[in-house]
């Protein structure tokens, strides 16, 4: 039986501290020969280390979208809510949603998939937050990932 196609790093790009024992890569993946810039949870713990499924992949369009809604942020956040930045098609009933969010008192930017078809219709659990402190680093690697896309 044939291997199936799955993700290949190809290239890591950098990383932004999340806890003591996680932290945000990002990287370039290819599949089905095409490149994408992935921005994956990877953990360091005693029983695992390696990644989480708690990710999102950006292809060219996505990650200029992305880059877009990231780069009219100001270096400290002004909001005391939620706010919506962008929304990105991904593909037929999927949209990647780019928002400013407040979890446990703190600022971060969510990147999330909002899907929307005939059984259901809300988030689902692709997706990252990136601490608002980790924003501008987060812009570089963004940056690095479209020109090695």
């Amino acid at each position: 039986m044939a291997d199936a196609p799955q993700f290949k790093p190809l290239k890591e790009i950098g990383s932004v501290p999340l806890t003591d024992d996680s932290e945000l890569k990002y990287y370039i993946d290819e599949y089905r020969g095409h490149r994408y810039g992935s921005i994956r949870t990877f953990v360091r713990r005693k029983n695992y280390t390696g990644p989480t499924k708690a990710g999102v992949t950006l292809n060219q369009a996505l990650l200029d979208g992305v880059l877009t809604a990231l780069s009219k942020l100001p270096e400290n956040p002004d909001t005391l809510q939620d706010q919506e930045l962008a929304r990105l098609p991904k593909k037929a009933g999927v949209t990647l949603v780019v928002r400013i969010t407040i979890y446990r008192d703190t600022t971060g930017i969510d990147l999330r998939e909002w899907v929307q078809d005939i059984n259901y219709e809300g988030w689902s659990k692709k997706g990252v937050r990136i601490p608002y402190s980790g924003l501008a680093q987060s812009i570089v690697f963004l940056k690095d990932m479209k020109a090695a896309l």
